[in-house]
């Protein structure tokens, strides 16, 4: 068996780990476990760090709990909320909770077997469990003090705006409790593990277990991730970055990862691949001898793309990239689809032009300057052409009255301009 602990500690994830821990796990096969909030079909990339904690917990010989929560999914966990969230319906909770279950299997194996990790729902130990027989058996092992002590329920009674904070979510923390008092009690569950936000929440679990059967459990937390510019890790100008590919294409998923900072990337790629150590600081030192060629971000970038989705998918997202940034062929674009072509170039100005006008033929000034606004005047667009600076199907223009047709669209429909570098524009005609 591998050192979980230390295998935590040295790709800079562990937080906080409470006493004795390590020692125990060190004893032999351990079960521990996380839980996921399912207010989502998919997981996100803020999730990445518990599904890479369950992976090392795993890979060193010990048994992974997922547990996703049907019932608290329903209540909410007011760490590191300002707000109280909207509750689910069952029907959505059901739809969001195999939605995950089928992620999750991507990561870890399940089974019956030996360390194989194991799916569970605390809707299966909740739906039966009254209110009454709840207050009794578990609510009075927990003083109110103990709660209110609790830095999530400090900062949501101290937080500005009056909101404050609603019986249901301060019940949460010993709805969690139980479930830990739950696993622990029914399937030797002796390790809850959490981002660092969770800490208290984990901690009235093991002090539920202490004060109930006298028993022993452990907690471990991991650092929550920061950006090194301070902006929110995990979100994009256009939202979440999500593992599902139907509502983050491969291609921006790869492009999230690629364009990771010198400073992020290196500890990204401890923590979200299972390079080892001497990978890692192999691939650090060819990084600093030539950081042009983002070697780290691209190997960060390759490792978590086939892991997430596929290698197929990788092949499409570098060919995408290759085709905007590079020097990538017509031939790629003619296999994409409508919907891919669109999600490639979302964000990227659009036009729509006459296919009709367009099989008559347009001189290039008239098409970039009057039928789109592609350039703000026929002047500045001719000065452009003639200085080398647009490109249209990624062959420059070489005369203002150069004519295009029909002839010109790719897959029937789309005429791609790059004005400069980096400014694509994509002309849709119908």
């Amino acid at each position: 068996m591998t050192n979980f602990v230390e295998e935590l500690r040295w790709r800079g994830m562990l937080h906080d780990i409470m006493p004795q821990t390590e020692e125990k796990l060190k004893e032999g096969m351990t079960s521990g476990y996380i839980g996921f909030d399912p207010t989502a079909d998919s997981l996100h990339v803020g999730h990445l760090t518990q599904i890479m904690t369950l992976i090392h917990f795993q890979r060193a010989g010990h048994k992974p709990f997922a547990l996703v929560g049907g019932a608290t999914g329903m209540v909410g966990d007011p760490s590191g909320k300002s707000a109280e969230r909207n509750l689910l319906t069952p029907e959505i909770l059901s739809h969001n909770l195999n939605g995950i279950k089928a992620q999750l299997s991507k990561f870890l194996t399940f089974g019956d077997a030996g360390n194989d990790a194991v799916m569970v729902n605390n809707a299966d130990w909740f739906k039966d469990l009254h209110f009454l027989d709840f207050i009794r058996d578990v609510g009075k092992h927990i003083t109110v003090n103990y709660m209110m002590a609790k830095d999530s329920v400090k900062k949501r009674l101290e937080g500005d705006g009056g909101a404050g904070l609603s019986f249901t979510e301060f019940c949460y923390q010993l709805i969690q409790g139980y479930d830990f008092y739950y696993l622990w009690k029914n399937n030797n569950c002796l390790v809850q593990m959490g981002g660092s936000d969770q800490w208290g929440n984990i901690v009235t679990g093991t002090e539920l277990i202490r004060r109930k059967d006298s028993g022993t459990a452990y907690a471990i937390t991991t650092q929550l991730i920061k950006k090194a510019d301070g902006t929110k890790f995990g979100k994009t100008e256009s939202g979440a970055v999500w593992l599902d590919p139907a509502k983050t294409s491969p291609y921006k998923f790869y492009q999230f990862w690629l364009n990771a900072s010198d400073d992020d990337v290196k500890k990204w790629i401890r923590i979200f691949t299972l390079k080892t150590k001497e990978e890692v600081e192999a691939l650090e030192v060819q990084h600093d001898t030539a950081p042009h060629l983002r070697l780290l971000q691209k190997a960060l970038a390759e490792d978590i793309t086939i892991k997430v989705h596929s290698e197929e998918a990788l092949d499409t997202a570098i060919k995408t990239s290759e085709f905007l940034f590079g020097n990538g062929s017509l031939a790629f674009f003619a296999t994409l689809s409508d919907e891919q072509v669109l999600e490639i170039f979302e964000g990227i100005p659009q036009y729509t032009i006459s296919k009709e006008e367009l099989s008559a033929g347009i001189d290039a000034s008239t098409l970039l300057a009057e039928k789109t606004a592609v350039f703000a005047s026929k002047g500045e667009a001719k000065k452009l052409i003639q200085g080398g600076g647009v490109s249209l199907n990624k062959e420059k223009i070489k005369e203002a009255s150069a004519v295009f047709n029909h002839t010109n669209l790719l897959n029937q429909k789309y005429l791609i301009v790059q004005k400069g570098k980096k400014n694509y524009f994509l002309l849709i005609a119908e």
